[in-house]
């Protein structure tokens, strides 16, 4: 997960001309945009069996090349290829789109961010699935987040909440609770830090460089100071004293020191390796960072001390924004017979809930959550089901590349003191105007 490069953002402005908002994206009718090129169900050959590949962003879990032999151990028809993306999901999204623009018939299964959606099915990169392919069971926010205009374009793969890793030792002896709020969370900060004296130890992070994480962060600010991006009729609503409060406070944490000054580079990772040394007493990131935290290969400090709580908003309780992935078979693949037996296979309870045990990646199927042996291994499922169940979406835009830009210049220029919050945010109501329609 990079600096979005000035290549990269010529590359997509080209490519994404006047947007379009898709407000019934997942029920129909209304201000969407039908799928560009033809791309249905009935167009599709999904009989065709031989190898393929699957286009997902780097596993740092090892566990997808198991699952990837088990299918291959038993479909006699047809390999797949693990085909490893880049980590960062702007690159992933660069990558599969330049690849369905020149209609490369190797490009299978597509792994895709639950904001995708939109854009890959009116563009046609995407294939609509067959009506037999069951979701009965998976979670509402997947399914709808894999559907446009009525039709399935994608199958439930993971779905993700944020979550805030805590450490527990620290706050235990310090007679702490986790925190529910920003404030509490400095109180907490405050009193550790005075107490241990350790100039390393950081307060909190999230995922600040500008990429994709940025939109995640400052969506969750927002609404967790009780503004929106975008109101309940679909037409952006950003320049508000609320939505104002969320980006001053991100703003002013690091000013303050409250997040760490090099956090401005940080994605997911390196984050998570920075909690993981000791660096953090808080941080904001999603469900793999618990199995990889905990590991006692020597990989990380602190396995055994830290926990899992909600996240905490600006003024009160916080709102996680939708994360996730689901599979989709691309529109110029070939074998897509194949394709749709693999995506059948990975959306099965049996291959979610070995993946969820190895990789604490969060499943779409609703009665994993409480499994007994889900909930004996990774007791914080509780936490992660209502954070996904009250997780709100990130606009839904065909143009989602240029939303989604839009809002990290917003956000990044202010964070880094270039621009004040409010003007940061007057200028984003006026490009999101032009966006969405």
């Amino acid at each position: 997960m990079t600096f979005v490069r000035p290549a990269r953002r010529v590359l997509l402005a080209a490519a994404s001309m006047g947007a379009l908002f898709v407000a019934a994206a997942c029920g129909g009718g209304g201000g969407g945009g039908a799928p560009e090129g033809g791309a249905s169900s009935a167009a599709a050959d999904f009989t065709k069996q031989g190898d393929i590949e699957v286009w997902q962003g780097k596993d740092t879990s090892g566990n997808f090349p198991k699952l990837i032999k088990q299918f291959n151990d038993s479909h006699p028809n047809g390999k797949v290829t693990f085909h490893e993306l880049p980590d960062s999901a702007d690159q992933q999204r660069q990558q599969m789109i330049q690849n369905a623009q020149i209609k490369n018939p190797k490009m299978a299964v597509l792994s895709v961010d639950v904001v995708w959606t939109a854009e890959f099915a009116a563009k046609g990169y995407v294939e609509a699935l067959p009506p037999d392919m069951d979701t009965t069971g998976h979670l509402k926010p997947a399914v709808d987040a894999a559907t446009y205009f009525n039709k399935l374009y994608a199958m439930p793969s993971t779905t993700d909440g944020g979550l805030l890793y805590y450490r527990k030792d620290l706050l235990d002896k310090y007679q702490l609770q986790p925190p529910t709020s920003f404030d509490e969370m400095k109180a907490a900060c405050d009193k550790i830090t005075a107490g241990e004296k350790d100039s390393k130890l950081g307060c909190f992070a999230g995922q600040y460089n500008k990429y994709e994480g940025l939109t995640v962060n400052f969506d969750e600010a927002v609404h967790g100071a009780g503004g929106h991006i975008l109101n309940p009729e679909g037409k952006p609503d950003v320049a508000t004293p609320q939505a104002t409060q969320g980006l001053q406070t991100l703003t002013d944490w690091f000013k303050d020191g409250h997040i760490p000054k090099a956090a401005i580079t940080w994605q997911e990772e390196q984050g998570r390796q920075a909690f993981q040394k000791g660096e953090l007493i808080f941080h904001r990131n999603w469900g793999y960072v618990y199995n990889l935290a905990n590991k006692t290969d020597g990989s990380s400090e602190i396995a055994g001390k830290f926990d899992v709580a909600p996240l905490p908003g600006i003024t009160g309780p916080g709102v996680s924004s939708l994360g996730g992935h689901n599979y989709a078979i691309a529109k110029f693949a070939e074998n897509k017979g194949t394709a749709i037996d693999f995506l059948k296979f990975m959306s099965s309870e049996e291959v979610q809930k070995s993946n969820t045990l190895a990789t604490s990646n969060s499943p779409t199927i609703e009665k994993l959550y409480s499994d007994p042996e889900v909930l004996k291994k990774l007791p914080f499922m509780d936490i992660q089901l209502k954070s996904v169940q009250t997780a709100v979406p990130r606009p839904k835009a065909v143009e989602y590349g240029d939303v989604t830009l839009a809002i990290q210049d917003a956000a990044y220029g202010a964070l880094q003191g270039q621009t004040q919050p409010d003007a940061a945010l007057q200028a984003l109501q006026s490009k999101l105007q032009t966006l969405i329609k």
